[in-house]
Formats: C-alpha cells, sequence, structure tokens
C-alpha cells in the first residue's frame, strides 16, 4: 500500500517538505496512487462535467461544497449536500449572477459569494436558516477579486483592488449574524449554543 501524501501545509512551510518523495508522489499523480483519496462530489446537475464546476468551497463540517457553474450563459452558485451530491436551495441568491469566489460556514448555514447588481459587485451573504440576504455594497472605486468567512460566520476577509493597489479588509459581521458552530460548542462566554433555540 502507497504511503499516504503529507497533509496539504501553509504556503510558508512548504519548501520544508519539497523534497524526492513528494516529486514521486507528483509524477505518480496519473497513475493513481493517490486514488485512496479521491472521491466523487455527487451529481453535478445540470449535465455538467467535474470540468465545467470553478471556485470550490467546503463547509468546515465538509458536509456542504459549493461550487461556481454557468448556467444559462451566466456564472451561477451551486450548493450539493456531501457525500451525496443532492442540489441544496438557495433562496435569494439567483438574482445576483454572476458569481464568484463562494465561502461556506461551519455548519453551511451562511453562504458568503460576490455576485452583482446592475453593473456594481456586491457582496453577498445568504442565511440558509433563516432565508435572509444580507448585501454588503462597495464604494465604486473598488472590486473585490476574492473573499473567505469565517467558519462561524462572524468575519469576512475581502481582497480588495484599489486603483491598481490589492490591499485586505476584515469585516466585522457579528452585528448582522449569529455564530455558526460545530455541534455541541457554546458560544464564548459560557451562553447556550444559538442553534439549540432555533
Amino acid at each position: 500500500m502507497p504511503p499516504r501524501p503529507p497533509s496539504i501545509p501553509l504556503v510558508s512551510q512548504r519548501s520544508a517538505w519539497l523534497g524526492p518523495a513528494l516529486l514521486v508522489c507528483l509524477a505518480c499523480g496519473g497513475c493513481g496512487s493517490w486514488s485512496w483519496g479521491r472521491r466523487s462530489a455527487g451529481p453535478a446537475g445540470f449535465g455538467l462535467g467535474p470540468s465545467n464546476r470553478q471556485d470550490p468551497a467546503l463547509s468546515g463540517d465538509g458536509k456542504v461544497l459549493a461550487t461556481v457553474v454557468l448556467r444559462g450563459g451566466r456564472d451561477s452558485l451551486l450548493l450539493q449536500e456531501q457525500p451525496s451530491g443532492r442540489e441544496l436551495p438557495l433562496r435569494q441568491l439567483r438574482r445576483f449572477q454572476p458569481h464568484r469566489s463562494p465561502s461556506l460556514s461551519w455548519n453551511g448555514r451562511y453562504v458568503a459569494v460576490l455576485g452583482q447588481q446592475g453593473n456594481r459587485p456586491i457582496v453577498l451573504i445568504e442565511d440558509r436558516a433563516s432565508g435572509k440576504l444580507q448585501r454588503l455594497p462597495l464604494p465604486g472605486d473598488q472590486a473585490v477579486e476574492r473573499l473567505s468567512l469565517a467558519p462561524d460566520g462572524r468575519r469576512l476577509a475581502l481582497e480588495v483592488v484599489r486603483q491598481g493597489q490589492s490591499r485586505l479588509e476584515l469585516l466585522d459581521l457579528s452585528p448582522l449574524l449569529e455564530p455558526d458552530l460545530p455541534p455541541g460548542l457554546l458560544r464564548s462566554g459560557g451562553g447556550p449554543n444559538p442553534a439549540d433555540r432555533r
């Protein structure tokens, strides 16, 4: 049985393990040496194969997969339960295509994505539990390249380009969203898990 490859390291650590063993594994990538870890994402829906899907993002618990697919000539977010591949409904996001750079909270309750309202880019966060949509418009001289939602849904990181310069912005979402925490994990301060009250 071939040795299991190392877990994916941080970028800053990659030079520490780029050795002959890794090069051999990479060279054998097409011969099925890593097939032990491969798993189908389930039916892609809309008759699309894996090559038609972009920007994959998994929820923290690994049970929800988001990808961007071409639907009706526009990039659209597809949400699927894992490992079944069953499509999960999105109530609000369809009106703001094209979509890109999806990100999910721990249980997949919150879905953040870059969308468009008219000609302006917009950050969208759909609460799948309540159906509510948070819209975070951006100043006209800024373009967002990608985003990342914190697992608990309380913060959002944005890569913003302004006048040709790229910079990072962190947004505090705690006034807007309650925490999406792993089952059994209490909020800081010892209070009850908000999920228990839903």
